[in-house]
């Protein structure tokens, strides 16, 4: 979270939004490289902007709500878990919430995605309040305390805070035969609450310049865009990208779920085994299968999908696997013995996987470490105490049941604080855009820069550390585009123009197989080798430098070619 820069996808552009929210004049509209960004409401960037205003625009400064969130997302889940099911549910429910890889993976990424993490499990324990509560003024704290965090989460990633909240009541009402809960009137007084902190930011939005059209594109298309194709131009067309299958979640739901998903199959397993225990008992399942399962079935039909989108519904999931270690504590089968161990397995198979990583990661950068001595005591400590505390919990896993569970946590957490540390720090020099930015605009010499065909990451990296004002050409490369770049370097021949260029075969499993003798050599060509963009010629330019990261990304500045003058 704090030890290492900016990474695509995704960080960058979120990195440049929060930099200029920290000094730009209008708050209300988010900018990418000066240029509305209309897909998320501002909170996330306002709360990113007040460390990078103190700081600087350091990675770990604008990371460091994050910690915020994170610990926000654990308190919110074990609160929700300890209420419905006991200390020990507590705990679990909490551990298991920060470390699911894609809840770790959310906490750890600058986007918004984790301060909505944090608002819907607070909401979710809002909702358990109210739903479940027996007197008045209980029920009133418990949905004030949801609608609270859901307008905090509507700021952060718009509507989409809603889905599994919602989702959850209405099935709570259906399954438990309730319905005379969805019509209390304290579950809708809080609404005020929340109307005054969304329709307040909307306001501001609508009286600033081209408001109308900013709210068309925050509510109609980032919302229904995302669920099937409407009538907007080709950038605005959100459905288009990451393109949903059939069974996407599911096939990859044991991923997001990793390392805890044998555990959360013999949850699943025991939650069917005791559906004729009584009500009561059976509350937690209830609701942890309210908050998950439904928005599973509702992203299933999104014509839209990415692992992310699914995050809203871990708080469930890991509810229902802290009730399923609060009921094995006394009686554990031998199916949940055999999931604790075959978990352990999974554990001393990722020792293996980080040792071939590792020796990757050594191989193709061992001349350029800083500390070789630091790489292999971290990523040795870690290795061997995670091997040693996950045969301890194959061990423990027979009559030592929660001693088992927190020998596999443990292990889990050795693994990200030693090997995977040292595997970050060696992909962090592969994503240091900064220094290739900087490079351009050093070599630049204050000349003027036109973006031809950049992505949002090439826009952000520019913006951030090169200059602020640009002459942009927006892609595809397309015929058009290249008369529009002819002409704009016709009317400007000092102009540089900055090409994002193919990625190169240079990887890092070719350099490892060359150190094991599978290969001749290693790859000795540098991004001046190897050909040019085939428009290149067409637009008349000539590369004047070329910037590469080591396995990542590429780029070259180009400069005008006149044409040769005719002989008479």
């Amino acid at each position: 979270m704090l030890g290492r820069g900016y990474w695509t996808p995704d960080e960058p552009r979120e990195a440049d939004i929060a930099w200029r929210m920290s000094w730009q004049a209008q708050k209300a509209v988010p900018l990418l490289a000066g240029e509305a960004f209309c897909e998320k409401p501002p909170l996330t960037y306002w709360l990113a902007a007040v460390p990078i205003r103190l700081f600087g625009a350091e990675a770990w400064a604008a990371r460091l709500p994050n910690l915020l969130y994170a610990m926000i997302a654990a308190l919110g889940v074990g609160l929700l878990a300890r209420r419905s099911a006991g200390r020990v549910a507590g705990l679990v429910g909490a551990a298991a919430m920060s470390t699911f890889l894609l809840s770790y993976q959310v906490a750890i990424w600058l986007a918004t995605d984790a301060p909505l993490l944090a608002s819907v499990s607070i909401a979710l324990l809002g909702a358990y309040l109210g739903f479940y509560a027996t007197q008045t003024r209980e029920r009133l704290h418990g949905y004030l305390l949801m609608h609270t965090a859901l307008g905090l989460g509507f700021l952060c990633k718009s509507a989409v805070v809603w889905m599994v909240p919602a989702l959850a009541m209405v099935s709570l009402a259906v399954w438990e035969k309730r319905w005379r809960e969805l019509l209390r009137w304290e579950l809708y007084v809080g609404l005020a609450l929340q109307a005054a902190m969304i329709f307040t930011w909307i306001w501001f939005v609508y009286v600033g310049p081209d408001g109308p059209a900013h709210l068309k594109v925050f509510f109609w298309n980032n919302l229904i865009g995302r669920f099937t194709r409407i009538d907007a131009p080709n950038e605005l067309q959100y459905a288009a990208a990451h393109r949903n299958t059939p069974g996407k979640y599911l096939i990859e739901l044991p991923l997001y779920l990793a390392p805890w998903t044998l555990l959360v199959i013999a949850a699943l397993r025991r939650a069917w085994r005791q559906r004729k225990t009584s009500f009561d008992d059976y509350r937690p399942v209830r609701f942890a299968l309210a908050a998950s399962l439904p928005p599973l079935v509702i992203l299933s039909m999104a014509a839209t999908a990415r692992n992310i989108y699914f995050a809203p519904a871990l708080p469930g999931i890991a509810l229902l696997l802290g009730w399923w270690a609060r009921e094995i504590s006394g009686r554990a089968d031998r199916w949940d013995i055999r999931a604790l161990r075959a978990t352990a397995a999974l554990l001393l198979l990722g020792v293996l996987v980080f040792i071939v990583a590792l020796g990757v990661i050594g191989a193709d950068g061992w001349n350029t470490m800083s500390s070789h001595a630091a790489f292999i005591v971290i990523s040795a400590g870690g290795l061997i105490i995670a091997a040693a505390l996950a045969l301890r919990a194959w061990t423990a896993a027979h009559d030592q049941v929660q001693r088992a569970q927190w020998s596999l946590l443990l292990a889990y957490c050795a693994l990200l604080a030693g090997p995977a540390s040292q595997v970050y720090a060696r992909v962090d020099t592969w994503q240091d855009l900064g220094s290739i930015a900087r490079a351009i605009e050093r070599d630049a010499a204050g000349k003027p820069l036109i973006l031809f065909a950049p992505d949002e990451t090439t826009r952000a990296m520019i913006d951030m550390y090169a200059r602020t004002t640009v002459d942009l050409i927006p892609g595809p490369i397309d015929a058009a585009a290249i008369d529009r770049l002819r002409a704009d370097v016709g009317a400007a021949p000092q102009s540089l123009i900055v090409v994002q260029l193919p990625g190169r075969a240079r990887l890092v499993a070719q350099r490892f197989a060359h150190y094991l003798g599978l290969r001749r050599s290693a790859s000795a060509e540098t991004p001046d080798d190897e050909p040019q963009p085939a428009w290149v010629h067409a637009a008349r330019l000539r590369l004047g430098k070329s910037y590469s990261l080591p396995n990542g990304r590429r780029y070259a500045l180009f400069e005008w070619q006149p044409a040769p003058s005719n002989p008479r």
